[in-house]
């Protein structure tokens, strides 16, 4: 099934076109790593940790929104993107309430802290970080990707900054907040993360 037809299945045909520019979005040319892949692999994963979620439907949403704004010369693209889901689903039956769950699920993507009582929250920060447990050839290229994306900023300024941001993912208490990824990819991601910084840091 590609994307757009994935999109269909989970918010009807009559917002195809909604699905149809989110997948553009997603294509766009300056992408390396927050790609249609990314979002696919987001999606499987909200799939297979539905049964912690909610409302895992609206995680699904929130999943298809969380990139869709991407640009890496700005710092507010969550929000961005938040803004966007909030423009883009009030033109769909989705209910009020509804489409408020989805926007604050985008905005969380800016820190991955869900709450200890927001499963849908937990759900989707885990699928969106599961590519830091994966295995380390998978991680080498996520973050030779990401690497790409910031080809405008100079070497040393970038793993500066890379480097703040490992160290600050290393320092939360878990990574992973649903049970299952938790289990799955927090030992790994700590090791991918550690091997990273070594070679920032070469």
């Amino acid at each position: 099934m590609d994307l757009v037809d994935r999109w269909v299945a989970l918010a009807g045909p009559h917002t195809r076109h909604i699905g149809a520019e989110l997948d553009e979005r997603y294509g766009e040319p300056h992408r390396r790593y927050h790609t249609r892949e990314h979002l696919a692999a987001v999606l499987d994963l909200v799939d297979e940790l539905a049964g912690h979620a909610a409302e895992p439907d609206l995680v699904r949403l929130a999943a298809w929104f969380h990139d869709a704004v991407y640009d890496p010369e700005r710092a507010d693209n969550e929000e961005r993107s938040a803004r966007l889901a909030a423009r883009m689903l009030a033109d769909t039956d989705l209910g009020r309430q509804d489409v408020d769950q989805v926007v604050r699920l985008v905005e969380l993507t800016t820190t991955h802290a869900p709450d200890e009582d927001d499963a849908d929250g937990q759900v989707l920060c885990d699928a969106d970080l599961a590519i830091l447990g994966a295995e380390p050839g998978r991680y080498a290229a996520y973050a030779a990707a990401v690497r790409e994306e910031y080809a405008f900023v100079p070497d040393e300024l970038f793993m500066a900054g890379r480097a703040e941001v490992l160290n600050g993912l290393l320092a939360l208490p878990r990574l992973f907040h649903t049970p299952a990824a938790h289990d799955r990819f927090e030992e790994r991601a700590r090791a991918n993360i550690r091997t990273e910084l070594m070679l920032l840091s070469a």
